[in-house]
């Protein structure tokens, strides 16, 4: 049964984005987060699946295990079938009736009060499960698992409240609204080991628009994902608006993408698998009882772009945290690189310096500032990359790796002469950068190169103190990136400050953290009340005279 709703206008609070904490020596929060992390790291918990509420345990189980310590074991976790893959779908048509007839305050109050509960007492928790299940350092938890997953959870409700006060205009004679229905059907969030806040977005947008989902989190990121489920319960979140099933993606896609109920997908992943996604839903369209919307953000080749104007030393700190922070899977990191020539040498010579004083190692050090990438399959995948760079271009450094313990990238800087290189255009999601060197008259060529090297349109920069360049590459590159820094890396969009996403075989650039991407969650009616009807069919040309 639905709940009336409260008399008397209603304002979500104004949104303010979370300040990261400093974690300083001394700091409350370090001692609180180091303390979870050793908590943690003794623990080996078991992870059900979640359906309507309910904790299901199959008996069929995987391991979670630290990336920089692979022989440790966070956690097993419960793995679906097909049968629990069709009851979470039935469970979130069931929970879709009453949730989709609350009125906004109450889902928005579910997710303000997450937001709260992450910003004080869970924050440890799900930061320190982000550090060791996904080898996140400090700072890149904390911007991530903590502020912008907070940001989500605040400015989301206010987005989506200005949405529902946007209605037609009226007359004296009739009253026009606009009803913002949820999709019919369920909507199928698949997420990504990356990033803990794109986890809790992408099944919590479309939920707070009145929308029941199935979540499937990346296997890798499971820990996470579980304590993300925790605190929306937590918050007051029904049983059954959110189902988590971990397992075989192709076996829980297969049985989704399938139901004649499937109102949505909301991913991020790889660009291959958006585009099966989108085949598979096209082949089944007439199946659906509606069209599925489907939205997603994908792969990058990002770039920064350097003009001889730039500042060599600015220029070589946007390459190092954009390519290198979080090992560089972050799909919006700095993967090829377009140096003039006259600047390479002095910013070359500065981002070796700090190559080589990159810490790599344990996030649980804080000293650390490179951990290790997610599994061996993202390992082999790099390491290949590298021996190819060994092979066709110039290492300038690093080159090595070592899954001896943990799956260990070294940070590598390779060179190349051919613009068109496969390292140049191929997304490698790892912490290796390509450097093209072009002559410095050759910029409107290299502007062009720029354009049409990759086949992804994510983030880029460009790095100029003449202005007049600035203004050439950010008209030149309006449609190779969706998210353009001006003397800036190419990562780190804020929520309600950069919304985030790309086109081209980067996405549907739908932009998570603004209200484009809530419209994509809803279905709208439009009511017409006609205060007093006409009795007459007849129209006043019709009479005589």
């Amino acid at each position: 049964m639905s709940v009336p709703s409260s008399t008397g206008a209603r304002a979500v609070p104004a949104p303010v984005n979370d300040p990261n904490l400093g974690y300083l020596p001394g700091s409350p929060e370090r001692a609180a987060l180091r303390a979870r992390l050793a908590e943690m790291s003794r623990e080996r918990i078991e992870i059900p699946l979640v359906i309507g509420g309910r904790e299901v345990r199959t008996g069929r189980t995987a391991l979670a295990v630290k990336p920089h310590d692979h022989a440790h074991v966070l956690a097993d976790y419960h793995l679906a079938d097909t049968a629990q893959v069709q009851s979470a779908a039935a469970a979130a048509l069931e929970a879709r009736h009453d949730w989709s007839r609350q009125p906004f305050e109450a889902r928005a109050a579910v997710f303000l009060r997450a937001a709260e509960l992450l910003a004080t007492s869970w924050r440890p928790t799900l930061n320190a499960a982000t550090m060791l299940g996904q080898s996140k350092t400090l700072f890149q938890a904390e911007i991530d698992s903590a502020s912008e997953l907070i940001d989500f959870w605040r400015f989301n409700p206010w987005f989506a409240a200005e949405l529902l006060a946007e209605q037609p205009a009226s007359t004296g004679a009739a009253w026009n609204r606009m009803d913002y229905r949820p999709l019919e059907g369920f909507v199928y969030a698949i997420t990504p080991f990356n990033f803990t806040s794109i986890a809790g977005n992408l099944p919590t947008a479309p939920a707070l628009m009145g929308n029941a989902v199935v979540w499937k989190p990346a296997s890798t990121a499971i820990l996470s994902a579980y304590y993300i489920y925790r605190v929306l319960e937590a918050a007051g979140l029904p049983p059954g608006v959110i189902n988590l099933v971990a397992g075989d993606p192709a076996a829980i896609s297969d049985g989704l993408l399938s139901s004649p109920d499937l109102a949505g997908v909301h991913f991020t992943g790889s660009t291959t698998v958006l585009q099966g996604i989108w085949s598979r839903v096209g082949s089944g369209i007439a199946s659906y009882r509606s069209y599925p919307r489907v939205v997603g953000e994908t792969g990058g080749k990002d770039f920064v772009l350097a003009h001889a104007s730039a500042d060599p030393q600015a220029v070589a700190v946007a390459l190092a945290r954009g390519a290198f922070e979080y090992q560089g899977q972050k799909c919006s990191a700095a993967s090829r690189a377009y140096m003039p020539r006259s600047l390479w040498p002095a910013v070359r010579d500065a981002l070796v310096g700090m190559m080589d004083d990159m810490q790599m190692g344990d996030p649980a050090d804080f000293r650390t500032f490179l951990g290790a990438v997610i599994d061996r399959k993202a390992f082999d995948r790099i390491r290949g990359y590298q021996q190819e760079a060994a092979r066709s271009a110039r290492v300038v450094r690093g080159g090595g790796g070592s899954s001896e313990h943990g799956w260990f990238i070294e940070p590598t800087l390779a060179e190349v002469d051919d613009p068109g290189h496969r390292l140049m255009r191929e997304e490698i999601f790892g912490p290796l950068l390509t450097v093209y060197v072009y002559d410095d008259d050759r910029w409107e060529n290299t502007l062009r190169l720029v354009d049409a090297t990759s086949p992804y349109g994510l983030t880029g920069a460009v790095m100029a103190r003449d202005r007049e360049a600035v203004q050439q590459a950010t008209d030149h590159l309006r449609d190779a990136a969706g998210n353009f820094y001006v003397n800036d890396k190419p990562t780190g969009a804020v929520v309600g400050q950069q919304p985030f996403g790309g086109a081209r075989g980067s996405g549907t650039n739908d932009k998570a953290g603004s209200k484009l991407n809530l419209l994509r969650w809803v279905s709208a009616r439009v009511i017409k009340e006609t205060f007093v009807p006409p009795l007459d069919y007849r129209y006043p040309h019709m009479v005589e005279g």
